[in-house]
Formats: structure tokens, C-alpha cells, sequence
């Protein structure tokens, strides 16, 4: 009988360490699968004095961009997803707050910088509060508390001003798990005196002052010629369907004209991003749509397909489909390695320099510190 029960006993055991194992493989897998979520919402004052600013965004928006994808989480690049704002412009509304959501929390990054090569400014109130408060409540952010959430907000003026309180509006925004991050185009004692600091420091953020007005300085390396040419044929593997997909192929030629007109080197810095893990155009990009749901042509119409698709039997499309996304993958392997390249010239030549006080450089920096809080590792 006890040998019986001692039996019983250690089967027992057994089944608990079993399934103890199996839960505990799971967790891990489902751990390791999981990757992190980034939000970044940019507000920025348009009003009259602030072109520099809305310059030094347009010349860094693919430096931030490309910083974010050098973040991993449990091994997996994060989901990125960008806001735009606009205040202080008299042209916006006075109900409103002189407050204009440009573009909601999206993936579809040449819209966001279309939108931001848009941006005129004109002189108005620049209400920080208000506009704190309203990027905190009216965007969809991520309920995960592993997401990374970030509110940028540049200005020249007064933090206080306006009937919304930024100590409140901040207090909301952190409740949510947002950081909020100042920068003030401006002398940094008039910064703190004008209680962006204090927004910063209460919002768990990063304060930062910079020369609104200086040029952004730009470092020409040896690789951005390639880079151009990759860009050029990977342009060719894009295959736009349905109703947006002619509209947004343009937009994406036009955002790439935009980025080159910056500078050549912003131009590469684009073409870095579109190789990337976070360049995704499934809406309106059969390879993209294809990679995300296999089953995609079974759904489409024939005459949502390129002309040059249709009335082809569904092999002949899945065959064409195929064959411009292994192109893709050997061009973006291509980007990848001369970009390895570009950056390490690029550090070198910036040691030589000094750190450019800029817009990007503080949202660059911000985000790697505020990542490494949040568990990311930054490669």
C-alpha cells in the first residue's frame, strides 16, 4: 500500500513539473514573440517665429525614424507609430484652441511626412496645456503598459499659457503612461524660467533647449550615392492596387523628391527607413499585402489590381508578386549594409565636430534613454 501511494506520489509530482515546464515554455515563447509597441506624438508651434523649427523637423523626421528602428524588445523590432500636431497658428480655429491634429497615431509614415512638409506657420497663442490635453485624450494610444508612449512638444513660449492647466494636462498624460518631453527654441534659463522644465520634470521627460533657427548640419558620406541608386530600383518593386494605390505610389516619389530637396543626405537617411522593418504599405502595396495576408488576391477585385495584372490568372499574379519581393528583400540587404557603413562614417565625423543641438538630437537621444527605461535595448 505505501509503495502504491510512494507510486502514486511521485507521479503526481511528475504531471506538476510537466506542466509546470509546459506553462513556463509558453510564457517564454509568448514573451519572446511579443514585440513593443512606440508612439511618438510631435507637436509643434507653427506660429511666425517657428519656420526654423518646422525646418529642423522636416531635415530630421527619417533620423528619428530610422533611431526608433535600432530599438529591440525581447529580440523583435517594435510597431512604430507617429502623431503630428500643429498650435499656435492664427489660422487655426480660436475655439479650438489655435490646436490642429494634422495626422492621428500612424504607421503610414510618407503621409506623415507629407503632412509635415505642408506645415506653414502663422502668428497665434501657443497653448500648451491645451494641446497636452488634447494629444493625451483624442490619440489612440496603446493600453500595454510595455508600449512606449511619447508626447514631444516644441515652442517658444510661455509653458503656462492658456485656461487649460499643463500641470493638470500632464497629470492626465501620465496616468496613461505617457512621457512628455519639452523642447524650447531658446536661451535654456528662459526655458526654465518659462516652466518647460517643470513640464518635462512632471512629465516624467526630458527637457531639452536648442537654436530653433540654426541650420541643420548635414554630413555627406561616401555610400549616399549608392544609397540614391537602391532607392531608384527599390521603388520598382511597388506594386499599387486598389483605389489609393496610384495616389499613394505618387505620394511616395513625391515624399522621396521632398526628403532630396532637404539635402542628399536626408535623402538617404528616407531611403535607410524605407528598407526597414517599419516602412510598411500593405494598404495599398501588393507585396507588402501579400506578406501580411497570403490570401489577399482571392479578395481583390480584377479591377482593383494594376493594369498590367489584370485578366492574368491568380499564378501568373502570385508569380510577379514573388518575384519583385525577392527583389525587394536583395535590395534592402543591399540599403542594410551600406547603411552599416554610412553610420559609421558618420560617428566618426561627428566626434571630430561635436553633437549638433538641434530638434533631432533631442528627440533622438530622449528616445534612446526613455527605451532603456521601458526594457528596450538599443543597438
Amino acid at each position: 500500500m505505501k509503495k502504491l501511494i510512494l507510486s502514486m506520489l511521485v507521479f503526481l509530482i511528475g504531471i506538476f513539473f510537466a506542466q509546470a515546464k509546459v506553462s513556463n515554455e509558453f510564457s517564454n515563447s509568448e514573451e519572446f514573440n511579443t514585440g513593443g509597441s512606440i508612439q511618438v506624438a510631435l507637436l509643434l508651434d507653427t506660429s511666425n517665429s517657428m519656420d526654423g523649427l518646422i525646418n529642423q523637423a522636416k531635415a530630421r523626421l527619417w533620423t528619428i525614424v530610422n533611431t526608433m528602428t535600432t530599438l529591440r524588445y525581447n529580440g523583435k523590432a517594435p510597431d512604430i507609430e507617429i502623431s503630428l500636431y500643429e498650435y499656435g497658428n492664427s489660422g487655426l480655429s480660436q475655439e479650438s484652441d489655435y490646436i490642429r491634429q494634422v495626422v492621428g497615431l500612424t504607421n503610414d509614415l510618407d503621409l506623415i511626412s507629407e503632412h509635415l512638409f505642408a506645415l506653414r506657420t502663422n502668428g497665434g497663442l501657443e497653448y500648451c496645456g491645451a494641446v497636452i490635453k488634447d494629444a493625451t485624450n483624442k490619440l489612440d494610444w496603446n493600453a500595454d503598459k510595455k508600449a512606449m508612449k511619447l508626447i514631444y512638444i516644441a515652442g517658444n513660449e510661455p509653458f503656462d499659457q492658456g485656461s487649460v492647466n499643463y500641470k493638470e494636462a500632464i497629470a492626465d498624460a501620465v496616468k496613461k503612461g505617457i512621457f512628455i518631453n519639452t523642447i524650447f527654441c531658446g536661451n535654456n534659463q528662459e526655458g526654465i524660467r518659462t516652466h518647460w522644465k517643470d513640464g518635462a520634470d512632471k512629465g516624467n521627460g526630458k527637457y531639452f533647449h536648442i537654436d530653433s533657427n540654426a541650420k541643420v548640419r548635414y554630413i555627406i558620406t561616401p555610400y549616399d550615392d549608392q544609397i540614391t541608386i537602391c532607392n531608384q530600383r527599390l521603388n520598382t518593386t511597388y506594386i499599387g492596387y486598389g483605389s489609393a494605390g496610384r495616389a499613394k505610389k505618387e505620394s511616395q516619389m513625391q515624399q522621396d523628391a521632398a526628403a532630396e530637396g532637404i539635402s542628399t543626405a536626408n535623402y538617404a537617411e528616407r531611403t535607410v527607413a524605407k528598407a526597414g522593418s517599419v516602412y510598411r504599405n500593405e494598404s495599398w502595396d501588393l507585396v507588402d499585402r501579400l506578406n501580411t495576408d497570403p490570401k489577399a488576391l482571392s479578395k481583390l477585385k480584377d479591377e482593383e489590381l494594376p493594369v498590367e495584372l489584370r485578366g492574368k490568372s491568380k499564378a501568373q499574379i502570385e508569380a510577379f508578386v514573388n518575384a519583385k519581393a525577392k527583389e525587394r528583400e536583395q535590395i534592402q540587404k543591399e540599403i542594410a549594409e551600406l547603411a552599416k557603413k554610412r553610420q559609421a562614417f558618420i560617428e566618426k565625423e561627428q566626434a571630430k565636430e561635436g553633437a549638433q543641438d538641434d530638434l533631432g538630437n533631442a528627440i533622438v537621444s530622449s528616445i534612446q534613454e526613455i527605451a532603456k527605461q521601458k526594457g528596450f535595448k538599443v543597438l
